[in-house]
């Protein structure tokens, strides 16, 4: 018996994936010791623990660093997530965040180009890959098989970091046609999108019945609103790059899209985003991943904002001894000792998430003391096992269960983004030359940061009290300090400069 061959659709953008023949050039991996000379020096006098802790998460880091094997047909050097043979999408692009802080001795958003060498003619890329052979793990259809879609999300917050707008030209492409991917196989007829526990990273959380490893036909909140954000994130590249044909087919799909989700997937009843089924019956689980919704200004109308922000401040929902469980404590199913993974267990990637959603949506002192809460829970872990989880128990200050330890891996997050940006409150947008500074710590010591890098070579340091703030930099800025009580506004030139608060 004969068998026929169908060739799969391909998509013509795959053909502008410079990354499918960019051949590996060798660089070096340098030692942490001589590395750490270079990277940003957090200046906290009265807690050397949270200092302590930066460094180590750091040194860990840095055990994780690979060179590609010579048959994996990986471009450049990458991190891996700790104590694991294959990358993967989720935890990769999470590291980039931290390592945006590392990137002047060694380039973090290689592991994601790695990713952009492995995709399909039709643009799928698969969501786990084994990193000795460069294959696939899932096959392109496995409904666990990609995702999240949150790669074009990591590419914009380096760049809006480091100011390096020469990927964006060549990252585009991929991004473009794995975007096209998700929304060909990954949505319903009405355009909303779907996952499965394992594709969306939140693999036991019980929000969709029996959905490890498989849609059940609902719509899945934070599949949608990754796709809202990754859409809205590539129509302002294909702006940049002149593409008008594609940013309008993104910002078509956006109006869509922000339609679709504040119609099908609120809940009135709960003040929510949630699941839903085909008979539009909502999920009895408020899970972690509604927030994604608060990284796209436009799509959070201002009514609901207040009430679902709420929930992050309510004692019986978010607002738990660490803060924030993957799941709401009156959700069904929400675990109290351990967390048991998805289940309550706080995680760092989502934390940064919500804090970066925070910002957006001018939270700044919610996201501040959510932050102070959640980098102590996870400092009196580290001084009492002296390392960093996987994910973290809700109602005690110790590891979830199961959780492997070593996990630098996406939990550095927590001890190098979230202190630098949400504890410390330093924020850079490089291509708008503009640093803040939320200062909102409660001391009477001078802190901040030496070291810091501001674009390609230049340097910050930026160390204040309750009188007044200096900076040193050899590349001028717009500099915003802000606090409760007042904000402002000042151009700093190249050189030292005091300012009076």
């Amino acid at each position: 018996m004969s068998h026929t061959t169908y060739a799969r659709p391909t998509d013509p953008l795959v053909e502008k994936n410079l990354y499918h023949s960019k051949p590996y050039e060798r660089q070096p991996i340098r030692p942490f010791g001589e590395a750490k000379e270079r990277l940003p020096v957090p200046v906290l006098p009265d807690r050397p623990d949270w200092v302590e802790m930066y460094w180590r998460a750091w040194e860990i880091a840095w055990s994780n660093l690979h060179r590609p094997k010579p048959d994996s047909g990986f471009p450049a050097n990458f991190i891996a997530p700790a104590a694991h043979d294959h990358i993967f999408m989720w935890d990769s692009a999470f590291m980039t965040m931290f390592g945006v802080y590392g990137r002047r001795q060694f380039d973090f958003m290689g592991t994601l180009d790695n990713f952009y060498a492995r995709q399909h003619e039709d643009g799928f890329i698969c969501r786990e890959i084994d990193m000795l052979t460069g294959e696939d793990y899932f096959c392109p259809f496995d409904p666990n098989g990609t995702g999240p879609n949150i790669l074009a999300w990591a590419e914009w917050r380096y760049f809006r970091v480091s100011g390096d707008d020469g990927r964006l030209p060549q990252v585009f492409w991929p991004l473009m046609a794995l975007h096209r991917w998700f929304r060909s196989y990954r949505t319903w007829p009405d355009g909303l999108y779907w996952a499965t526990g394992l594709s969306s990273g939140m693999n036991n959380q019980p929000r969709v019945p029996d959905s490890v490893y498989h849609h059940r036909h609902w719509s899945w909140v934070d599949a949608t609103m990754q796709a809202v954000v990754n859409g809205r994130i590539l129509e302002q590249m294909a702006v940049s790059l002149n593409e008008e044909a594609l940013a309008a087919e993104l910002a078509a799909e956006h109006a869509q899209l922000t339609e679709l989700v504040n119609e099908r997937l609120w809940n009135e009843e709960a003040m929510f985003y949630q699941d839903v089924d085909v008979n539009g019956r909502f999920s009895k689980v408020k899970s972690i991943g509604a927030y994604w919704a608060l990284l796209d200004a436009d799509l959070v109308p201002t009514k609901r904002r207040t009430p679902f922000v709420q929930h992050l401040r309510d004692n019986w929902a978010f607002n738990v001894a660490h803060r924030i469980p993957s799941q709401s404590a009156d959700s069904e199913g929400y675990n109290t000792e351990t967390g048991n993974k998805w289940r309550g267990a706080v995680w760092s990637p989502t934390n940064y998430m919500v804090l970066k959603g925070l910002r957006a949506a001018g939270q700044d002192v919610l996201a501040h003391e959510i932050a102070i809460n959640h980098v102590s829970n996870v400092c009196e872990v580290y001084l009492h096992t002296d390392t960093f989880w996987e994910n973290y128990a809700p109602e005690t200050a110790g590891p979830g269960d199961p959780a492997r330890p070593d996990f630098v891996g996406w939990t550095g997050l927590t001890p190098i983004s979230i202190l630098l940006e949400d504890v410390i409150g330093i924020s850079v947008d490089w291509p708008l030359r503009r640093v803040v500074w939320d200062r909102r710590l409660d001391t009477d010591m001078v802190y901040g940061v030496r070291n810091y890098p501001l674009g390609g070579e230049g340097t910050m340091t930026l160390l204040g009290d309750g009188e007044r703030v200096t900076v040193v930099t050899d590349a001028p800025f717009t500099l915003t300090i802000q606090d409760d009580e007042q904000r402002l506004q000042t151009a700093v030139p190249a050189g030292e400069t005091e300012i009076a608060l």
